[in-house]
């Protein structure tokens, strides 16, 4: 999938007002979620995303400690805008739902792996 139909598919699973929104939203989902995985994860994914995408993620992840609520806040905090916890969660679905989709099995089960099971609506 090329950055233009990724966009489009996550502006739709977001119902998102517009691409920018979508676009603003990919990146920040895409961030903290390099924050959360470990080692050479976050590469690895951004192998398997358009270029445009990829840049979001860090090469080597930090592997942070934070649960599923850490996760909606960081989310809120960087697409910039006054987000409830609720629709950051929602963004995050829409971006990693259409991600997960897009990627390989094994580089799904290997995201799955390193997080926990309260983040398993967003790998759905």
């Amino acid at each position: 999938m090329n950055y233009d139909q990724m966009v489009k598919a996550i502006q739709r699973a977001g119902e998102f007002g517009d691409r920018a929104e979508a676009e603003v939203a990919a990146e920040a989902v895409l961030s903290v979620l390099g924050e959360r995985l470990a080692g050479r994860e976050p590469a690895n994914l951004a192998a398997q995303l358009p270029p445009e995408l990829a840049l979001a993620l860090p090469i080597e992840g930090r592997g942070e400690r934070f649960g599923i609520e850490e996760f909606d806040r960081r989310v809120a905090a960087r697409e910039g805008r006054d987000l409830t916890l609720a629709q950051a969660h929602r963004h995050a679905v829409a971006v990693l739902t259409t991600v997960t989709a897009a990627i390989s099995e094994g580089e799904r089960d290997d995201i799955a792996a390193q997080l926990p099971r309260t983040y398993e609506d967003l790998l759905a």
